[in-house]
């Protein structure tokens, strides 16, 4: 079996998995990064969003050989502390509920706000339609990227 090479969240890895492994299980089993979720394993649902290159993608989706070489950050590698505008205006705004969905949302945000800084309603509609949130906390995951964004207070 080959090595693949990627960065993870600023850190050089060589990992030794077949090549078509979906980049989700490389995170989760063999660098043991347990933040990015398993939800469907279809990318319907986002729970496994992180970030590719700085693009957002569904880690279930990508494979190995995808990744292989490329700079993957995931929501450990977001802000060491917590200190993300994104992850202050997720606490800010109480979002989380059962939280299961929440980290592939962060990451959806960071990307969103990287792209653009100033989104309407309408964009962040539009980054979250591929994601899931059994609680129904869109309301609050709107006003959180406003937040973060410098839109609201």
């Amino acid at each position: 079996m080959p090595t693949y090479q990627l960065t993870v969240n600023g850190r050089g890895h060589s990992v030794e998995v077949d090549a078509d492994t979906p980049l989700l299980w490389v995170l989760r089993d063999t660098l043991g990064l347990t933040g990015t979720k398993f939800g469907c394993g279809q990318g319907v649902c986002g729970a496994c969003t992180v970030h590719l290159d700085g693009q957002a993608v569904k880690a279930c989706q990508t494979s190995l050989k995808e990744a292989a070489g490329r700079t993957v950050i995931t929501v450990e590698g977001l802000s060491k502390d917590g200190s993300h505008p994104v992850q202050r205006a997720w606490i800010a705004e109480d979002v989380a509920q059962c939280g299961y969905c929440q980290p592939g949302m962060i990451m959806t945000a960071a990307a969103l706000l990287k792209r653009k800084a100033r989104p309407s309603d309408h964009d962040i509609d539009e980054a979250f339609a591929d994601h899931v949130c059994r609680c129904g906390t869109y309301p609050r995951v709107r006003k959180a990227v406003k937040r973060a964004a410098g839109g609201a207070k």
